[in-house]
């Protein structure tokens, strides 16, 4: 199988959350490299933990640990929409047959007042799937993926900002 073709994915890591968590962050299904990673927004060219950092006054964060640490302190929860679908590579645009992740498990034990998508097609995917089951609105923010490269990582801050303003 080439990276072109379409394959059925399972997402392989945890929600990122506890109980004081007040937002939540939805991606729609881990890249290639996040799934190689095993981590969210693992692709070296994603702008989301340089985005976080510098909204937070951060050092960079480099380990997943420094990462966790970081959401955990910040009160933010991240997680994706999809559980498994069929997806070429990273193209969120090839997504088919999707089965959504169980927002409860967050949903029922932290404080999330505000949920947040990265990207648009986040934002769609939790429409569709999500808003039905959870009965709450989302907040569509640009992508932080490299693919968005109409976004400059200034432009993306500005935009982000509301994130932090919520805490």
């Amino acid at each position: 199988m080439t990276k072109y073709e379409q394959a059925h994915q399972e997402h392989i890591f945890e929600p990122i959350y506890n109980e004081e968590s007040k937002i939540l962050i939805l991606g729609t299904f881990p890249s290639v490299k996040s799934r190689e990673n095993q981590f969210y927004y693992g692709h070296p060219q994603n702008r989301f933990w340089k985005v976080l950092a510098i909204l937070y006054g951060s050092e960079p964060l480099v380990t997943i640990e420094e990462k966790k640490e970081f959401l955990l302190q910040h009160r933010i929860a991240i997680w994706d929409v999809i559980a498994s679908c069929d997806i070429i590579g990273s193209s969120d645009s090839s997504i088919r047959n999707v089965v959504p992740t169980d927002l409860s498990v967050i949903l029922e034990n932290a404080k999330i007042e505000r949920i947040y998508a990265n990207g648009a097609t986040a934002a769609k995917l939790f429409q569709k799937y999500q808003k039905p089951i959870v009965k709450r609105d989302i907040v569509a923010l640009p992508s932080t993926s490299p693919a968005n490269a109409a976004y400059s990582v200034e432009r993306l801050l500005e935009c982000w900002k509301i994130c932090k303003e919520m805490l």
